[in-house]
């Protein structure tokens, strides 16, 4: 199958298919003219890998998913871990978004409640010393 079939089967664009081909992730054979000729997998293998970043997989991540040699090849264990670890990823993603969205939603409440007789810095520190004091400081905000 040439690149421009593998383009409409797939829905990719040729430059997509050939950033996907440089990165390992497939392979072509080149002919006597030049052209790319991929494999009846291919198709397979590029729906694969875009239903897999769309999980949260880097392109990284999935070349060391894939089989090295044939498609069909899969290491149960090895792919079982790889999906498993992604799944406790988003897991641990979506406790610190959950978090973030209680101090969002704690910093709207403070802003809609300000009191009219003060003025805005000095409620600001009011809501900065709740954001210390409260708790909500206790995660560390960077070096995930």
């Amino acid at each position: 199958m040439r690149i421009g079939e593998l383009s409409k089967a797939t829905r990719l664009s040729c430059s997509c298919i050939r950033y996907y081909e440089a990165k390992g992730l497939i392979r072509s054979a080149r002919r006597a003219n030049g052209y790319r000729e991929y494999s009846a997998d291919a198709a397979m293998l590029l729906n694969l890998i875009t239903n897999a970043q769309r999980a949260g997989f880097t392109l990284d991540e999935i070349k060391a998913l894939l089989p090295a040699d044939e498609p069909s090849q899969w290491r149960r264990d090895h792919l079982l871990f790889h999906l498993n670890g992604k799944i406790a990823d988003l897991d641990a993603q979506l406790q610190r978004m959950s978090g973030s969205r209680q101090v969002l939603q704690w910093l709207v409440q403070q802003v809609e409640s300000k009191p009219d007789d003060l003025r805005c810095a000095e409620y600001a520190q009011t809501v900065i010393a709740g954001l210390v004091h409260g708790g909500w400081a206790a995660a560390p905000a960077c070096g995930d």
